[in-house]
C-alpha cells in the first residue's frame, strides 16, 4: 500500500474521489478530499469530503443518514485520483437517486449495459404493476409454489446440459435459472445486496480458514 504522502493533491490541496458501490461497481458520485478529510475517512471507515462550495469538511450522511461505509480506497496509476468503494446506507445523490449520474448524454447502439441490479429492479416493477402478457406477471400471480417449481425445473435443466458437455446450452440454462431465482428473490423480499453480503461473509471466513491452515 502507498502512503498519503505519495498521493498528488492539486494546487488547492484536493484530490478527486470517485465513489463506487462495492456491491456492483456502479459509480455513485464524484467528490473531493483534502488531506484532513482523507485521514478522517480512513480513521472512521466512512466517507468524509471537502466541500468546495461551502469550503468545509462534510461527512456523507451526517444529516441525511445515507452514510457510506468504506471498503477500499485505491489510487490511480498517477496517484492523483482515488476510487472509494463503499457499502451505502441509502441514496448517494441529494435528489434521492441511487447515483448522482443519471442524466443521459449519449447512448450508443448497444444501449445501457446489463446489470443484475437492473434486472432486479425490472422484476420489482413487474410485481408491482403486473402488466398483462408478461411471463413474469404470470409467475407472480401464480405465487411461491409455482416459482419454486420453475426453479427446480431450471436447476435440473442446468444439470442435464452440463452433463452433456454442451457449454452453450449450459450457459442458456444457467441464465434461465438465474432469472427464476431472481423472481424468487423479489417474491420473498430478498435483495441483491442481501446475497452479496452473504457471499462476502463467506469469502472472509474462507480467507481466515485458509490462513489458519497455512499457519505452521
Amino acid at each position: 500500500m502507498i502512503s498519503m504522502d505519495e498521493l498528488k493533491f492539486d494546487q488547492n490541496g484536493l484530490i478527486p474521489a470517485i465513489v463506487t458501490d462495492a456491491a456492483d461497481g456502479k459509480v455513485l458520485t464524484l467528490a473531493y478530499m483534502n488531506r484532513e478529510s482523507l485521514a478522517i475517512s480512513m480513521a472512521e471507515g466512512r466517507t468524509c469530503f471537502w466541500s468546495r462550495s461551502r469550503r468545509c469538511l462534510w461527512r456523507k450522511g451526517e444529516t441525511s443518514g445515507n452514510v457510506q461505509h468504506i471498503r477500499t480506497i485505491t489510487a490511480d496509476c498517477d496517484r492523483d485520483a482515488l476510487v472509494v468503494a463503499v457499502d451505502k446506507d441509502g441514496p448517494a445523490c441529494h435528489t434521492g437517486a441511487e447515483s448522482c449520474f443519471f442524466e443521459p448524454v449519449y447512448i450508443g447502439e448497444a444501449g445501457q449495459p446489463f446489470t443484475v441490479k437492473g434486472l432486479y429492479k425490472l422484476l420489482e416493477g413487474r410485481k408491482e404493476t403486473l402488466p398483462e402478457g408478461s411471463y413474469t406477471t404470470y409467475l407472480f400471480r401464480k405465487g411461491l409454489d409455482k416459482i419454486l417449481k420453475k426453479v427446480g425445473e431450471e436447476s435440473t435443466e442446468v444439470i442435464v446440459a452440463a452433463k452433456g458437455g454442451d457449454k452453450a446450452e449450459t450457459i442458456y440454462e444457467i441464465a434461465d435459472l438465474m432469472y427464476h431465482v431472481m423472481v424468487l428473490m423479489v417474491e420473498m423480499g430478498i435483495s441483491v445486496e442481501d446475497v452479496y453480503q452473504e457471499l462476502a461473509s463467506r469469502h472472509i471466513i474462507d480467507h481466515k480458514v485458509k490462513q489458519e491452515k497455512m499457519t505452521p
